[in-house]
């Protein structure tokens, strides 16, 4: 079972302790959210995806950036 450290700034990141040890990151504003082994790692790969997701929103669909992530 997961956990949230949860604070009073809406605009801020949540942190999730999840039960396989990893730690979840999520941006409150955008719900964008990402993971890691720390809660630095987590906030370094939110830190990544929210680049992503600012680009990917300051472009038309037929202009997105192709992607570079091994993954996709």
């Amino acid at each position: 079972m997961a956990s949230s450290a949860k604070d009073t700034d809406p605009d801020g990141v949540e942190f999730i302790q999840e039960s396989d040890g990893r730690v979840t990151a999520k941006d409150r504003l955008t719900g964008v959210a990402s993971f890691g082994e720390t809660r630095a790692e987590a906030l370094r790969m939110l830190a990544d995806a929210l680049e992503s997701h600012e680009e990917a929103t300051n472009h038309p669909d037929d202009e997105v950036p192709e992607s570079d992530a091994p993954w996709l």
